[in-house]
């Protein structure tokens, strides 16, 4: 799907005032995120070619934990890459339905460079809230893969290099991205009022397949995530602490024998 029109829908500004914000991403924490594994790749990593992935994940701090996420190129031919994940981690933060992200990044230069914000739990349940690929300078990919529903975003502010302001409404009844301050896409599948996922970000390098590989002479390669957060309606994260609430008094009750 190409450009959709924009419609009269609230703007991204006045969304978020209405919202708390319940994580804020501080990416050298240990407590909130893992590096160098996950199971959005086969047995957790490190490398992941049926995705058309050149990419062995390292934990190595220095290739994510900045919000500089990383590439460099291995003897073997595949690429020591920056990931860090949410799943595992001792905070194990999940995204909601009814929550909004919002991201800053600055995309990379290098042709075969792979960078993305996304969600995953349990095999499934990934919402790309971006995805780039340099080969195509003005186009972000915007997909919602719970539902089926995707765009291909075009915009002269995109290219490589460029920062990004990013938000997304993870909506029950649809997914709505904006880019730069503009409403540029509302899916209007949305993801259920059931879902949840871990957040991932992470730069991968292309294999060549769908997006060309790196040029022979490049080595290396990066782009940067300044900001990322994520802020919930009141009465989602009401019912959410409820929720612990009657969990904590279970586990309780099991822990005294009681009946």
């Amino acid at each position: 799907m190409e450009n959709p029109a924009r419609d009269g829908t609230p703007s991204a500004e006045e969304i978020s005032s209405r919202l708390g914000v319940v994580f804020t991403a501080d990416f050298a924490s240990t407590r909130q995120w893992v590096a160098g594994r996950s199971w959005a790749y086969p047995n957790g990593g490190p490398i992941n070619p049926g995705d058309n992935k050149l990419d062995h994940l390292t934990a190595d701090p220095e290739y994510s934990r900045s919000g500089t996420f990383r590439a460099t190129l291995r003897r073997d031919g595949r690429w020591d890459t920056g990931l860090l994940t949410t799943e595992g981690s001792e905070e194990g933060f999940t995204v909601r339905a009814g929550d909004v992200l919002e991201a800053r990044v600055r995309l990379p230069y290098e042709v075969g460079a792979w960078p993305a914000i996304w969600t995953w739990r349990d095999g499934d349940q990934e919402i790309d809230v971006f995805e780039y690929h340099p080969d195509n300078p003005d186009l972000l990919e915007l997909t919602n893969h719970v539902r089926g529903a995707n765009l291909y975003y075009r915009d002269p502010a995109i290219s490589p290099g460029s920062w990004v302001d990013l938000r997304v409404e993870f909506g029950p009844r649809s997914v709505i991205w904006w880019v730069n301050g503009s409403k540029v896409f509302a899916d209007r599948r949305g993801v259920g009022r059931a879902w949840h996922a871990y957040l991932i970000v992470n730069l991968s390098v292309c294999a060549g397949r769908y997006h060309p590989r790196p040029a022979p002479h490049v080595k290396e390669m990066s782009y940067q995530v300044q900001r990322l957060v994520v802020r919930r309606p009141a009465a989602l994260s009401e019912v959410l602490s409820d929720e612990v609430e009657v969990e904590a008094e279970v586990e309780a009750g099991a822990d005294s024998g009681g009946p």
